[in-house]
């Protein structure tokens, strides 16, 4: 409270000094607690998704209590698109679409190293 004192006339006391109260860190702590979730559960998404190339195929699984499979025989690929926007392409992330005859992997979001894992796809 300096500049109160700096301001004080001669002879001037003060009897009492207010302040905020903490409930303006109300919103705060919330939206803090609400990333914490949301932070747990993109580290559990990202935990129980698997995506492989093998010599002789491409595995996709994603979920724990509910879980999905995709399996692609390498031979029946026709085509893998890469997305990636411009925060993508600096920190190396995008959206790889796999597309093979008479089924498709949808697109996967978010996928590191994109263009290494077309590449292994097309490759093998």
């Amino acid at each position: 409270m300096a500049y109160i004192h700096s301001v004080l006339q001669p002879g001037e006391t003060i009897k009492v000094i207010g302040r905020l109260h903490w409930i303006i860190y109300l919103r705060s702590l919330l939206m803090l607690a609400i990333g914490g979730v949301h932070f747990l559960i993109t580290m559990v998404r990202r935990s129980i998704t698997e995506l492989s190339v093998t010599a002789q195929r491409l595995i996709y699984k994603h979920g724990f209590i509910r879980r999905r499979t995709v399996e692609m025989a390498l031979d029946k690929v026709e085509t893998v698109d890469v997305d990636q926007t411009i925060g993508g392409r600096i920190l190396g992330y995008g959206t790889i679409q796999v597309r093979g005859t008479g089924q498709g992997i949808e697109g996967l979001a978010r996928v590191q190293s994109p263009i290494r894992l077309r590449t292994a796809i097309t490759t093998a």
